[in-house]
């Protein structure tokens, strides 16, 4: 039978080119993002590749989205077989002086949601006895980020929920997988106000090429999937530096030019 995905930010960036790689492989779809325009833009576009394609509206940073986002998918009469926590965003600057509010609504967005949609699709699946699930983390996850303290703190929840989970679920047929890119040329860095940062002074890749390694892992069952080299080792070589020098690296790399 034809599998369904629910992919979570899906509107545009690796969200998107991961949606467009399920396509060609006939992988039917349920998109979810803020916008409806973008949404119904996209639908059309992976309609091409002969699957289906639906759209939910869904602000994931609000309270209890994800519980309605999981009634309306239900509402449809559909199954997921896949689901994509991909929605995310970050916030640049010094924890004292950012906007509290905006990083309470990260929080909810990044850790909130994407456990609350896991802890909802997860019985359906481990019931079928098969599923997938991958949550976008970053190689933010690996350490702390001075002046995006937030943010990467939120990623580090992400990878170390998603490893337990996949050593938890082991044997069930349900797979997760860790989703771990490195700075990505996508709109993120303008939501995020990063333009100030020199982070992405020292390199990106393209979403495209991150949706592809990441997609490749997912569906291979791998439990933690780091695109590009440089991001393996940059990740890897952290743990055999002490804590207070990994941080101080951090932010050089991040501080504002």
């Amino acid at each position: 039978m034809q599998q369904t995905a629910l992919i979570t930010g899906a509107s545009g960036g690796i969200g998107y080119e991961l949606a467009e790689l399920m396509a060609k492989d006939g992988i039917n779809l349920l998109l979810a993002a803020r916008s409806k325009e973008k949404l119904d833009q996209r639908a059309r576009e992976l309609q091409t590749y002969g699957v289906q394609v639906q759209v939910i509206v869904s602000d994931l940073s609000q309270t209890g989205a994800a519980e309605k986002l999981y009634n309306e998918v239900k509402e449809l009469g559909t199954s997921i077989d896949l689901l994509v926590n991909n929605a995310g965003v970050g916030v640049f600057g010094k924890f004292v002086e950012t906007n509290l509010q905006q990083d309470l609504d990260m929080l909810y967005l990044n850790i909130n949601s994407l456990t609350h949609l896991t802890k909802l699709v997860l019985p359906d699946m481990t019931k079928r006895g098969k599923g997938r699930i991958l949550n976008v983390a970053s190689t933010a996850a690996f350490q702390p980020g001075p002046l995006m303290a937030v943010y990467y703190a939120s990623k580090a929840y992400v990878l170390s929920f998603s490893e337990a989970i996949e050593n938890e679920l082991k044997g069930t047929g349900v797979t997760v997988s860790a989703l771990c890119p490195g700075p990505t040329r996508t709109d993120f860095s303008e939501r995020a106000n990063l333009v100030k940062s020199k982070l992405f002074d020292s390199g990106t890749m393209d979403s495209k090429t991150v949706a592809k390694v990441g997609y490749e892992g997912f569906m291979k069952g791998k439990s933690v999937i780091i695109p590009g080299t440089q991001n393996k080792i940059l990740a890897k070589s952290i743990r055999f530096l002490p804590r207070k020098i990994v941080t101080k690296i951090v932010r050089r790399m991040q501080d504002e030019k």
